[in-house]
């Protein structure tokens, strides 16, 4: 093997290693639980991320419908370095009636929205990575 395919060869496995490690620093959604009340609902989401500081943490997880629309959003503030996975609420999210199928995504501040979404389906009371709570 000549000197530029060794390079070449390198080159690529070192692109690799890097694409594999910024792919496994994705923000996982590893729970959700559900409760109703009356005509709004709290959305109880647990994530883990390797936040890395300030520049690299899970920021944020959101509700939306089965047409993409944003329900409720769930702002972080801050990295979550030594409280992994960790949950955090937000109540009050108004789903449209009718609106059986919803999705929790999570956003991490460098890999953005993540492709793991949990589908959830208000009429089953448990699937997978979710469960409501009924009264």
């Amino acid at each position: 093997m000549n000197k530029l395919n060794k390079m070449i060869l390198i080159l690529v496995s070192f692109l690799s290693i890097l694409s594999g490690s910024a792919m496994a620093n994705t923000v996982e959604i590893v729970k959700v639980m559900i409760e109703p009340s009356a005509h709004r609902w709290t959305f109880h989401v647990t994530l883990k991320h390797d936040d890395k500081g300030w520049d690299h943490y899970a920021d944020g997880w959101r509700i939306v419908d089965s047409k993409g629309a944003e329900l409720g959003y769930r702002k972080l503030w801050h990295p979550h370095e030594n409280e992994q996975p960790f949950t955090r609420t937000l109540s009050s999210v108004l789903v449209p009636k009718g609106e059986n199928i919803i999705f929790i995504e999570a956003h991490d501040k460098v890999h953005g929205w993540s492709k793991q979404r949990v589908r959830i389906d208000l009429k089953v009371d448990k699937g997978v990575r979710y469960q409501i709570r009924r009264k």
